[in-house]
């Protein structure tokens, strides 16, 4: 079964289809007057940055704006720390553990090299301030010291670090360490990173404001948030840098203007500088020639298609997430809805079973697909309800298929 729904600007369902007709008396027509074609918005090629890889993505839809060699494998410096801090706040939001558990910190913690937060051999410092080290000022000591609290060790941390890079869909990641300092096989890409970003900003919402901070101050040491889109655009409001000179100068950026957030991720630039303008190239490029609409909230109705067998005749059926779409600017009055519903559905049918697919057209391309599940459950209807359905279907069948 398949129904056809236009998407205007407010995004709600608007239904179509003629249920019958009716004759009624003619009408002169006014002369038609020649229709002016209207310029569709012209999309400009997205910038060249002087990097070595980058992607620019919504982060509500998850379509790609722009990239560039965004699935090449490269050394992700402490870009890697983004994983770090979103395992630590996956606890957080399991109950695991609080923000405010007192973490002791090892020698081995104390002694990791590069950027720190200056933590003290046998200091028990707060999980929250180890959060603000490890997101705000990348300090290497913090990112170990929460390792060996969560798992107990670096090597196990990697691990745990790993099953979530598969889970998340990053692909071409493996990491080695929780800090991002310098090993064999620890790679990610700019793809999997704006993914794993997304994550970050949509999972847990709570403990995103801390990427916005621009100073951290811990054992009367200040240093500054070293990205300084934090200083220079209002909209940006995280995520995290990275520099080794494997990896050039790195920088995952997020954005929003509106209602509409945008993630940037720019790898193996040759200054602090450059990375800064360059992301500032693709944020500028996305928010001036695209826009982002909700258009279904969670567990919207979108259908009531018939179920055979039943103890209800009727499914709600709509999408278990809200759907939103990225597309080109003054566009979205082009938006329609296709509903592919399964043309047979028959109970008992539970609460999040598939039952067919929600496809979203820009005049005639297709830039989105989700799943349409059952919304509330059917179950089986009594015998006589069963064998009634039976001899209904029967007939509705050899209906439709004499009429096609």
């Amino acid at each position: 079964m398949n129904v056809f729904t236009s998407i205007g600007r407010s995004a709600r369902l608007c239904l179509f289809a003629a249920m019958a007709t009716v004759a009624v008396p003619a009408i002169a027509q006014p002369t038609p007057q020649p229709v002016i074609p209207q310029p569709q918005t012209i999309i400009p090629s997205a910038p060249q940055l002087a990097a070595s890889s980058w992607i620019l993505m919504d982060a509500n839809s998850g379509r790609i704006l722009a990239e560039h060699n965004s699935d090449e494998r490269l050394p992700p410096a402490s870009l890697t720390k983004l994983m770090t801090a979103y395992l630590v706040e996956r606890e957080l939001n399991r109950g695991t553990i609080k923000l405010t558990d007192m973490v002791n910190i090892s020698e081995n913690a104390w002694r990791t090299g590069g950027s720190k937060m200056f933590i003290e051999v046998g200091d028990q410092v707060s999980v929250d301030d180890l959060l603000h080290g490890i997101i705000i000022v990348s300090g290497n000591d913090a990112s170990v010291a929460m390792a060996e609290h969560l798992a107990g060790g670096e090597v196990p941390f990697a691990d745990l670090m790993n099953q979530h890079a598969t889970r998340l869909g990053m692909n071409n990641t493996n990491f080695q360490n929780a800090t991002g300092l310098p090993a064999d096989n620890h790679y990610s890409t700019a793809h999997d990173l704006a993914r794993l970003s997304q994550h970050i900003i949509n999972d847990y919402p709570d403990h995103y404001e801390i990427y916005s901070n621009r100073t951290f101050s811990y054992g009367g040491i200040d240093q500054p948030n070293r990205n300084r889109l934090l200083w220079r655009d209002p909209s940006v409001d995280g995520l995290k840098t990275g520099w080794t000179t494997e990896a050039g100068f790195c920088l995952v950026s997020s954005a929003k203007r509106d209602d509409m957030r945008l993630v940037s991720v720019v790898m193996g630039t040759n200054s602090d500088e450059a990375r800064a303008q360059e992301t500032q190239k693709l944020l500028s490029y996305g928010f001036r020639f695209f826009e982002t609409m909700k258009l279904y909230e969670r567990g919207a109705v979108l259908a009531t298609p018939r179920v055979w067998g039943g103890d209800n005749n009727e499914l709600r059926v709509g999408v278990d997430e809200e759907v939103f779409m990225t597309l080109p600017r003054n566009r979205n009055e082009e938006l329609r809805a296709r509903l592919n519903l399964n043309p047979d559905l028959q109970a008992p049918i539970a609460i999040g079973d598939e039952v067919g697919t929600l496809e979203v057209h820009l005049g005639d391309e297709v830039v989105g697909e989700r799943r349409l599940v059952a919304l509330e459950n059917i179950e089986e209807g009594g015998l006589f309800k069963r064998l009634f359905d039976q001899v209904q279907r029967f007939f509705s069948n050899l209906i439709s298929n004499f009429t096609d």
